[in-house]
Order: structure tokens, then sequence, then C-alpha cells
């Protein structure tokens, strides 16, 4: 089965209120079987445009990882990120070939 990903290119507006989110998304995902593979860091744009900042998140299916992003625990969480932040968010399957 293929995993599941969130990918996110993120612009913090209010840095001191995404803090609100990040304090709640690492044990949400933890508990929801998210592993973060990116989370911010160095990065270097060497082709076309990226936000300042950018997360991968691991999960073990396509299925969880749309699961986990439609539940209304997250839902109510999100509200934090979206009042501190603009974001381009995708949920991808991996590939398995």
């Amino acid at each position: 089965m293929a995993k599941g990903y969130w990918v996110v290119h993120i612009e913090v507006t209010d840095p001191e209120a995404y803090k609100v989110y990040q304090a709640f998304v690492r044990p949400f995902l933890a508990a929801n079987a998210g592993r973060f593979i990116i989370r911010g860091g160095q990065q270097r744009v060497v082709e076309g445009r990226a936000s300042s900042r950018t997360v991968l998140v691991e999960f073990p299916s396509y299925a969880d990882a749309v699961r986990v992003y439609e539940s209304a625990e997250y839902q109510r969480g999100l509200q934090d990120r979206l009042a501190a932040s603009v974001a381009d968010f995708v949920i991808v399957e991996g590939f398995e070939g």
C-alpha cells in the first residue's frame, strides 16, 4: 500500500500566533500515525518559486492522510494555522514503483 503525504508550502504571517498551531500539530500527528519528514529548515529554490517554509508529513497510506486532514480535531486545530499563515496544501499518494 502506498504511503500518503501532506505537502505544504507556507508563508507564516504571524509567527507568535503560528506557535499555537505548532504546539497542537506535533502531538496530534504523532497520535495519528503522521511523521514529519520535512518541517521548515533550510531550503534553496533552484527553479520556479516557493514559499519560505516547506513541510512534508508522511502517513501509512493516502487514505490515512485524507482521514487525518478531514478529522474534526484537525479541522479545529487548523483554524490557528489559517489565522497565522497562508499555505498551499496538497495531499499526495506516494509512489510504489
